[in-house]
């Protein structure tokens, strides 16, 4: 996080502690106007369009379990889908024999439009796609994603959890009605915050799967109203700090440019796959990205040494790396024959410098095995 997404989380909770929590919302009530102001101006959409949630998956999840599923509806989604949607494809399927159909691959790697087309029918319930998958730098194309999804009237989610801040993300543009967004990644916010968007014209015909006292209003002893605003699909009680730090974050970004961090975050990305590929010798490397537009995620492994021995021995050197393995991305990694991965993100701060660095370590990977095991 920025120290100044650190410094206003920090102070609304100093101010918490001495006020106390009522105190303090009261007092920044206008600010929180902000959080819906500045998401909106992140994305282009109205600000009453975006719900504040505490993160990604449950923004998936408010949308995705309030429409009106019934037997035989069909999902149609990429083989790349992350995780956590897959399996609420699959507990759709289990409760209401709601069918999931992944859309085959292009040559690149990206999901086909042209199958897609092919394979909408009268069945087809929604559209749902994970924007950048998971395990690999691969960007699925929402824009031709969303064109399909207008000219055939259907419903589109996208999962942007892993673009949304490294990217240049414009509903309009894309035509999603939904999308789901962290604020703990790429918008370098707080942890435990998100938001939700959907699109005006479909909130009124979609009730959520749970309300509370702030998403509808208690009328009379038989009877409530629901807000008609994208905030019904919040719940009362937020991390108030949290949506303090997020709202920061975005603005941050804003003033850097969402262009501008685009940019900078593929050449980036590009800078360190184009060093990787150049590795031979002891590290033996294969970049296993996929598209033909990649981001910033770059995702590699080694015919020699273990992803978590890369890992490790990376660490000694103060360079931090994840892992993506099989059971976050099934369906996409079954198909290419990969178990595991490592993940290396760069974001617009990193230099030339260190991404070089990053790559004369893992030239030298043999020695820095070596020295990091533990001596018998």
């Amino acid at each position: 996080m920025p120290a100044p997404v650190v410094d206003a989380i920090k102070n609304y909770i100093d101010e918490e502690a001495i006020e106390g929590g009522y105190e303090t919302f009261n007092r920044h009530e206008e600010d929180f106007e902000r959080f819906y102001q500045q998401a909106a101006r992140l994305i282009n959409c109205h600000s009453g369009e975006i719900a504040f949630v505490e993160n990604a998956t449950r923004a998936w999840d408010m949308i995705f379990y309030s429409l009106p599923w019934k037997a035989g509806d069909v999902i149609l989604t990429s083989m790349a889908e992350y995780a956590s949607n897959y399996i609420a494809y699959l507990q759709l399927n289990k409760k209401f024999g709601v069918e999931v159909k992944a859309v085959p691959n292009a040559s690149d790697g990206a999901l086909c439009v042209d199958s897609l087309k092919k394979m909408i029918d009268a069945r087809t319930a929604l559209v749902a796609v994970t924007h950048v998958p998971t395990n690999g730098g691969l960007v699925n194309p929402a824009i031709e994603i969303g064109r399909v999804a207008r000219e055939r009237e259907l419903p589109y989610l996208l999962d942007a959890c892993q673009s949304v801040g490294q990217l240049d993300v414009d509903v309009e543009e894309i035509g999603c009605d939904f999308l789901s967004a962290t604020g703990r990644k790429y918008l370098r916010g707080p942890r435990g915050t998100g938001f939700l968007y959907v699109r005006k014209s479909r909130i009124k015909n979609i009730e959520p799967v749970f309300l509370d006292l702030h998403a509808a209003t208690w009328v009379a002893k038989d009877s409530f109203e629901i807000r008609d605003d994208a905030r019904r699909f919040e719940n009362w009680e937020q991390n108030y700090a949290g949506k303090y730090g997020l709202t920061r974050a975005m603005e941050y970004a804003l003033a850097l440019g969402t262009g501008n961090i685009q940019e900078r975050v593929l050449y980036l990305g590009n800078y360190l796959r184009q060093g990787l590929a150049s590795l031979t010798g002891d590290a033996e490397i294969e970049v296993t990205d996929t598209g033909s537009t990649r981001c910033g995620i770059v995702s590699f492994r080694s015919a020699r040494y273990k992803v978590d021995e890369i890992i490790g021995a990376m660490k000694e050197h103060r360079i931090n790396l994840s892992s993506s393995t099989t059971s976050g991305t099934r369906l996409d990694m079954e198909d290419r024959g990969l178990t595991e991965l490592v993940r290396a993100s760069v974001h617009y701060y990193n230099t030339e410098a260190e991404l070089d660095l990053f790559i004369a370590k893992l030239a030298d990977l043999h020695s820095a095995l070596a020295s990091s095991r533990p001596r018998p």
